[in-house]
């Protein structure tokens, strides 16, 4: 994770979400989006076998970033990370390929989350399978985002 300082003069504020001198370019976003998510409301944990996913919370809201290394040679294998991000402090991070994530809402009011993963969803044209192990729906999964 790293700050996402705002630039700030008399007609407003500019944050740098993605600099190519910062990332390697395996990395660079394919594509980009943003997403509202509801107080309350979790989105995850999920893992992606090739994407890497780039977010970028800034606010208004707060959340809870979750992840889980989940490659067995590692030595923070399965170790659970969680950090607060969004309005108070406004953080980009990346999510490599194998590492469960989620994140959820602790604030009171919609926050908004930019993703600029390094793949495309669904691939060219919408043609092939989504690269997603989902964990939220099994629940026996050890990845919990409420632990």
């Amino acid at each position: 994770m790293h700050q996402l300082p705002k630039f700030k003069d008399q007609r407003g504020w500019l944050v740098e979400l993605f600099r190519d001198d910062e990332l390697d370019t395996e990395l660079f976003p394919a594509m980009a989006y943003i997403s509202s998510t509801n107080p309350g409301v979790a989105r995850g944990p999920h893992e992606h076998i090739d994407q890497a996913d780039l977010f970028c919370f800034l606010g208004p809201s707060h959340f809870k970033l979750c992840m889980w290394d989940n490659g067995p040679e590692s030595e923070t294998f399965r170790i659970m990370m969680t950090l607060i991000v969004g309005a108070g402090d406004p953080q980009a991070g990346l999510v490599p390929k194998g590492v469960v994530h989620g994140y959820q809402n602790v604030g009171a009011v919609d926050g908004i989350v930019i993703n600029l993963p390094n793949r495309l969803y669904k691939g060219a044209g919408c043609r092939d399978e989504v690269d997603e192990i989902r964990h939220e729906a099994n629940p026996h999964a050890m990845f919990r985002m409420d632990d």
